[in-house]
């Protein structure tokens, strides 16, 4: 039963069965019914998840921008003082044809995946020494790092 089906069952009780459980039951079926529907609706396995997903898109966005936006875009092909991060989980450190990147991140000699990513938010130096992120000293919010490579993440799947 779809959710909008069991409110308009509660709301209306001329519809459906209930019609005809009679007037001694229908104390008892009304509950029943709505006790059912929200049993449902709560142990349903897309209940939320939408909303939730778009909170964490959300707050992800909220902790890119404070950290990140100043120097980075998620857009392919719009490097700015730092390079994009579009698709950047997947992709060779230093590895964008069209960006000035430092010799240290040239030669880092590893693919960004959501570890690393997580350990250069937290203190890029400790990565990759010598890289030319020397204005940004990290993120300290383990929460916030997590936000932004969830949000990088979804970026790169296009969500």
């Amino acid at each position: 039963m779809r959710r909008r089906q069991f409110m308009t069952l509660l709301a209306l009780p001329k519809f459906g069965w209930l019609q005809h459980a009679g007037e001694k039951y229908i104390e008892w079926v009304r509950p029943l019914v709505a006790l059912s529907g929200m049993t449902y609706i709560l142990l349903s396995t897309s209940y939320g998840q939408e909303s939730v997903q778009r909170v964490d898109a959300a707050s992800g966005q909220r902790a890119f921008n404070n950290a990140c936006r100043t120097c980075h875009t998620t857009k392919e092909g719009d490097n700015r003082l730092g390079p994009h991060l579009d698709k950047i989980i997947g992709r060779n450190a230093g590895s964008l044809p069209d960006y000035g990147y430092s010799t240290a991140m040239k030669d880092a000699g590893f693919v960004w995946d959501e570890e690393k990513l997580e350990r250069f938010i937290a203190n890029p130096d400790e990565l990759v020494p010598g890289n030319s992120m020397k204005p940004y000293g990290g993120l300290a919010s383990t929460d916030d790092r997590a936000r932004v490579v969830s949000f990088l993440r979804s970026v790169a799947s296009g969500h």
